[in-house]
């Protein structure tokens, strides 16, 4: 099986644990995803399978979007509800939170939660801080795209929802730190759905126990030129090629099928970069 696969991800279980169900419901080893999703977090899942799992390095579409709730008053090691609370503080409730997540829109630098995939040195800082090592501060540049209010604030439980729309590597832990900084508040993440990623949505997102899964072809997470070359023996030869275009990169097609990825060498001719065929 060749393709994408969109998983809406239940809470309480791992990217990985989902990749090793469909590997023993489909009986194959080769699938990847585009982008990890927290354990206590649901939602769009894109899974690369087969084939597909070449591509991931290509894929340019990684804007997420999410629909978050923060609780105020309290900052956890984890950034979230689920860690250990470092401390506590009175809830500052003179602020507009509309005003606050305008003021979030567009370049951001934040620092990188402490229990994250984040790699430093080859190292993941969640296996640093797990081990009781010194972790280090990260900080990544990142960009919001838009970020909406969608309730007002819970006074029993002190959590506020929002949909946030940013590039990839936003860390949605970070944002509601930041947002807490912003009112004068400690605060954390409380709840996490991720409702689109590579150009998916949540509405097709399946459920990873239905009795067969939608596989959509590789062209839909791959925004480049398609190319039809002859001899096509000579891509599979991964020989140098000569072809007329004004793009650097092209996606090398054998009747409907993308076998290749190609990147220009010099001038007209372009290089294998990655064989897609086996």
């Amino acid at each position: 099986m060749d393709g994408i696969i969109v998983i809406n991800k239940p809470t309480g279980m791992t990217s990985h644990d989902v990749i090793n169900r469909l590997r023993k419901k489909y009986q194959q080893k080769k699938f990847g995803h585009t982008g990890t999703l927290d354990p206590q977090a649901s939602g769009v899942l894109v899974v690369l399978a087969g084939r597909a799992a070449k591509l991931l390095q290509f894929l340019e579409d990684t804007d997420k979007e999410y629909i978050a709730s923060l609780k105020f008053g309290q900052k956890t090691d984890t950034g979230d509800i689920w860690g250990t609370v470092l401390e506590s503080k009175e809830i500052n409730s003179d602020f507009d939170f509309e005003q606050i997540l305008d003021s979030l829109k567009g370049p951001l630098c934040l620092q990188v939660p402490a229990y994250s995939a984040k790699k430093v040195n080859g190292k993941k800082l969640v296996d640093l801080a797990r081990n009781d090592r010194e972790i280090p501060e990260i900080y990544q540049n990142i960009e919001i795209y838009d970020a909406k209010n969608l309730d007002s604030l819970d006074q029993e439980e002190n959590t506020h929802k929002f949909k946030v729309s940013c590039s990839s590597g936003t860390y949605v832990r970070s944002i509601c730190e930041e947002i807490g900084r912003r009112t004068n508040n400690l605060a954390c993440m409380s709840e996490l759905i991720r409702t689109k990623a590579s150009g998916f949505d949540l509405e097709q997102a399946e459920d990873l126990d239905a009795s067969e899964h939608t596989i959509y072809p590789m062209t839909s997470v791959l925004n480049l030129p398609q190319v039809h070359f002859e001899p096509i023996q000579d891509i599979y030869n991964g020989k140098h090629v000569r072809i007329d275009t004004d793009a650097n990169r092209v996606l090398i097609m054998d009747q409907d099928e993308p076998i290749a990825v190609y990147d220009r060498h010099h001038q007209n001719v372009f290089s294998c970069t990655r064989g897609l065929w086996s």
